[in-house]
C-alpha cells in the first residue's frame, strides 16, 4: 500500500510542467526520445538523493544543505537563466542523431545539478512523507525501500511517458520548432526571473 502511494507521489511531483519539463520537451523534439528521458532522469535522481536523505533522517547532512539554500538558489536561478538563454538561442537542427555541442550525458547533468540546487526539497518529501505515514523512527528498511522505490518509478515513468508523447508528436511539431525553442527558453527565464524575485 505505501509502495502504490509512494508512486502516485512520484508521479504528482513529476508532472508540473517546470523548466525541467519544458527542457524534456524541447530536447525530446531536438535530439530524440532518449535525451529528453534522460533530461528527465537527471530530475529523478536528484529527488531520490533528497528523498533518501529525507526519508533516512540524515539531519546532519540536511541540516547543512538547509544552510546552504541561499547559494544553492542562487546557483540555481544563475543556472536556469543560462539553460533558458541557450534554449532561446539554440538553431533548429535537421536531424534528431545530431547532437552538435550535447551529449546525451551533458543533458542529463545539467538537469541533476539544476535539482540539486533546491535543498527545500528534503523538506517538502519529509512532510509528503509523513502525509503518507511514513514514520522515520518506526520503520523498517524494507518500508523505507518500498517508499522510496514507488517514488522512483513514478517518477521515472512520468518522464518516460513525457517524452515518448512529445516524440509522437515531433513530426507535426518539428516545422515550428525555432519557435518551440523560443517559447520554452523564455519560460525558462521567466522562471529563472521569478527564483531570483522570490
Amino acid at each position: 500500500m505505501l509502495f502504490m502511494k509512494s508512486f502516485i507521489l512520484g508521479l504528482s511531483v513529476s508532472a508540473p510542467v517546470g523548466p525541467i519539463g519544458l527542457l524534456c520537451i524541447q530536447r525530446t523534439l531536438t535530439h530524440g526520445k532518449t535525451a529528453g528521458f534522460l533530461t528527465g532522469f537527471g530530475a529523478v535522481t536528484a529527488n531520490m538523493i533528497y528523498a533518501s536523505i529525507a526519508a533516512s533522517g540524515f539531519s546532519i547532512v540536511s541540516s547543512f544543505l538547509l544552510e546552504q539554500e541561499i547559494y544553492l538558489h542562487i546557483l540555481g536561478t544563475i543556472f536556469l537563466f543560462y539553460l533558458g538563454i541557450k534554449t532561446f538561442l539554440k538553431k533548429p537542427v535537421q536531424r534528431t542523431a545530431h547532437l552538435t555541442n550535447e551529449t546525451l550525458l551533458s543533458m542529463y547533468i545539467s538537469t541533476f545539478l539544476l535539482m540539486m540546487t533546491n535543498p527545500v526539497t528534503i523538506l517538502n518529501f519529509t512532510a509528503m512523507f509523513a502525509g503518507l505515514g511514513f514514520d522515520q523512527e518506526s520503520s523498517s528498511t524494507i518500508t523505507t525501500t518500498a517508499l522510496i522505490s514507488g517514488v522512483f518509478i513514478g517518477a521515472s515513468l512520468w518522464w518516460l511517458f513525457l517524452s515518448v508523447a512529445a516524440s509522437i508528436f515531433r513530426n507535426k511539431i518539428n516545422v515550428h520548432l525555432d519557435l518551440v525553442n523560443k517559447l520554452a527558453g523564455l519560460s525558462i527565464i521567466l522562471l529563472g526571473m521569478f527564483s531570483f524575485i522570490s
